[in-house]
């Protein structure tokens, strides 16, 4: 079922849903199901699966020289989706990215989404490579987040990237898409990073998840200015429990968000993760009832493959 309609026969009911990341490969997927399992209880209509993008690692060869290889340390998205959706009768979304992909390959997953029965992906750009200041597509891929939505769209309607299908068996997938509160790291202006995502969804996206934010009035304050901009399909807010000290660095440098004084204040006068880790639940505890309480659509969390302080804070709340 599509996100879009899982959300319509909620009628105005706040849903709950998270996003795991794949073992590294080599892991067993047992270790995964350990953390989804304590959290069925909460019904999630669906679950976030990420995608990794390629990464250099460098191998020493007999004659001491290093070669560099490309390889991705998380790969099998798809096949943990079909894993989930055949185990727990969830829909799970799995993450298609520009980067890392051609057109081809693309086509290629939703290909394979689509004959395992997969209704929904959420299409993002990715990040650039670790050696990369700014992100690069690879030859033959998309350089925009929109571009990728623009070809999921064309495959629902039959349109391949060499041919046109004529089928009824079309792909029909919804699309989620990135939105980003605080504007995204390498957008010039928050008002510039909406125009962006009023892009992706003329292209065809059908929903938004937005990055994790610490202040929900940011929250508030960016679908107002969705709205005002003619954005008007559901918005649904991302929440990660803050969970060691390091995070106070960490967060706002990676993703570019602010956090506020009163949760910097509390976390330092921590003396032990397990105290910081108390202060995070209790923080999305707040924030989730806030965003309850407006209506949000769903509560989205992200669960970095850890569910002990997602499940926390979800027994407050549902």
């Amino acid at each position: 079922m599509k996100i879009t309609e899982h959300i319509k026969n909620s009628n105005g009911k706040t849903l709950f849903s998270f996003e795991i990341i794949p073992p590294k490969k080599g892991n067993s997927i047992q270790e995964l199901y350990n953390n989804i399992d304590p959290l069925m209880e909460f019904n999630p209509p669906f679950i976030d699966v990420t995608t990794s993008r390629e990464e250099y690692v460098y191998i020493q060869k007999e004659n001491g020289l290093l070669e560099r290889k490309i390889t991705r340390m998380r790969p099998g998205t798809v096949g943990i989706c079909a894993a989930i959706k055949h185990k727990y009768n969830v829909d799970p979304v799995p993450h298609v990215l520009c980067g890392g992909f051609t057109k081809e390959e693309t086509e290629y997953l939703l290909v394979d989404c689509h004959y395992l029965g997969i209704d929904n992906v959420m299409a993002l750009r990715g990040d650039a490579m670790s050696h990369q200041k700014y992100f690069e597509p690879i030859e033959g891929g998309h350089e925009y987040a929109s571009d990728l939505v623009e070809q999921i769209h064309d495959l629902n309607a039959g349109k391949y990237l060499h041919d046109v299908q004529e089928s009824i068996d079309k792909t029909d997938f919804c699309v989620g898409v990135a939105g980003y509160p605080e504007k995204h790291l390498e957008a010039p202006s928050l008002q510039t990073d909406l125009k962006r995502l009023k892009e992706k969804v003329d292209a065809g996206a059908d929903y938004i998840v937005t990055q994790m934010f610490f202040d929900n009035k940011k929250y508030f304050e960016f679908v107002e200015a969705a709205k005002n901009i003619g954005i008007h399909v559901p918005i649904i807010p991302g929440i990660k429990p803050l969970a060691v000290k390091r995070h106070l660095q960490l967060l706002p440098q990676v993703f570019r968000i602010d956090l506020p004084e009163e949760l910097i204040s509390e976390v330092e006068k921590c003396t032990t993760n397990q105290q910081i880790r108390q202060v995070g639940v209790e923080w999305a505890i707040q924030q989730s009832k806030e965003l309850l309480a407006a209506g949000v659509p769903v509560l989205h969390y992200y669960s970095m493959g850890k569910s002990d302080n997602i499940r926390e804070i979800a027994s407050e709340l549902f």
